[in-house]
């Protein structure tokens, strides 16, 4: 086997390797509550894995970065195969920027800023919050933010 194959499989071992925590939120607004079931990425080594490689999500599924600190940074969708919204939140838990992402096949792959200072993010399937009517202001809550790095 060639080294670059080896090295290859060997990471995309390790990153299938990753587990995360699993927990439960909601999102609020419009009058009404939306609950997920959400993987928590509140490591830098799951925020850096993210939802790389996965081929589904369920509708009512996503992931939550909960970082210990504010931020302003993106994201991007290196190896990242379906398409996704995100929402940036503040501490408390309200939505300062929601944006679509598409996969990216190849580099350079764009990196999705929000323009706000944020301290968690949670991905969905493109056009979850859409479908919902779920808007900048929305809140989100609930038992995966017991979790924030402190």
């Amino acid at each position: 086997m060639r080294p670059l194959t080896l090295l290859v499989l060997l990471a995309l071992a390790l990153a299938q390797g990753l587990t995360f925590p699993r927990s439960t939120l909601y999102v609020e607004g419009n009058g009404q509550r939306h609950t997920l079931k959400v993987e928590v990425a509140d490591t830098p080594e799951r925020q850096a894995q993210g939802l790389m490689f996965r081929t589904h999500l369920g509708e009512d599924e996503g992931m939550v970065f909960l970082f210990s600190a504010p931020t302003a940074g993106g994201f991007w969708m290196k190896n990242t195969l379906i398409p996704l919204s995100i929402a940036f939140f503040d501490r408390q838990g309200v939505v300062l920027r929601i944006l679509d992402m598409a996969p990216c096949k190849k580099d350079p792959c764009p990196v999705y800023y929000p323009g706000v200072v944020y301290q968690g993010a949670l991905e969905v399937n493109q056009g979850w919050f859409a479908r919902r009517g779920l808007k900048e202001g929305a809140r989100v809550g609930g038992p995966a933010l017991s979790l924030w790095p402190r």
